[in-house]
């Protein structure tokens, strides 16, 4: 039997989310054990091992509603890479949404987008990763406050308007998190949570930029360490807030889907995504 055929695929459960989060951290991500509890917890994760049981590879589909869901977590270990495991994964998990009556998105790098091209994504909007400090304080206007646990009907309606569908069960869960929390200013919102290399900014869905930048300027105030965020390309005009924090680009990606030609919601009121991972 050779080597490829030699391996086992199956759901990843609780018990593999230790070997899950190494591989992840393996390769510099940013997710927690908390995260792989979502995809196995709401989705489902699918992971191949080798015979003696190491985890060498990962995806992860996740439902939403409104007839689509995300990929995501397409890990493969670095000495395990070329030899079609990644794409193994990836068609597992577009037919488990398929099965689902959900079509497929996902948050590509552009090497990851070649590929995702050749088996019928297309490319409808991008986003680029921002990193930097926290503690910054970057002058804005405007009163920010801090939300609680009943506040989350708000959030949770005005995150499925701009991303095009219900996530209470992930708001919910990154709000109850230890350091997990959300911001509020004239209408806009922002979740923060800590992730496993960096504190995460996002999702935070917004109408207009003064909102979004009173958000963003305090966020970073409050951060402690190193910061990630997601950027859609529609909000390029909080370019210079990032700059005069003293954030840098750190990559690109590409917002891709199988089966259909439109986002879902009102892209232009999402200002940064809660990840590639979620969206």
């Amino acid at each position: 039997m050779g080597d490829i055929e030699a391996l086992r695929q199956a759901d990843l459960a609780g018990a593999d989310i230790a070997a899950a989060l190494d591989l992840s951290n393996a390769v510099g991500w940013n997710q927690t054990e908390a995260d792989w509890a979502v995809f196995i917890g709401h989705g489902r994760a699918f992971g191949l091992f080798e015979p003696r049981g190491r985890l060498i590879a990962t995806a992860a589909a996740l439902p939403y509603d409104h007839g689509f869901g995300w990929i995501s977590m397409v890990i493969v270990a670095p000495d395990r890479r070329g030899r079609g495991l990644a794409s193994r994964l990836m068609q597992t998990a577009i037919e488990t949404l398929q099965a689902r009556g959900r079509v497929a998105l996902l948050d590509a790098t552009p090497a990851g987008a070649e590929v995702y091209g050749r088996m019928g994504f297309v490319a409808l909007g991008g986003m680029e990763r921002w990193e930097g400090e926290g503690g910054a304080v970057v002058p804005a206007s405007g009163s920010v406050t801090s939300l609680v646990p009943g506040d989350l009907d708000r959030l949770v309606a005005a995150d499925a308007a701009a991303f095009g569908a219900d996530r209470r069960f992930l708001l919910g869960d990154i709000l109850a998190r230890d350091g997990g929390s959300a911001l509020a200013a004239d209408g806009a919102y922002l979740m923060i949570r800590r992730g496993y290399r960096a504190t995460q900014l996002g999702p935070m869905i917004a109408a207009s930029p003064a909102a979004a930048g009173q958000l963003l300027a305090a966020a970073i105030g409050a951060a402690r360490g190193p910061v990630f965020l997601d950027l859609l390309d529609p909000w390029t005009s909080l370019v210079p807030l990032l700059a005069a924090a003293g954030f840098r680009r750190q990559r690109p990606f590409l917002r891709m889907a199988l089966g259909r030609a439109t986002l879902p919601g009102e892209p232009a009121q999402l200002v940064l995504a809660a990840g590639p991972e979620f969206g």
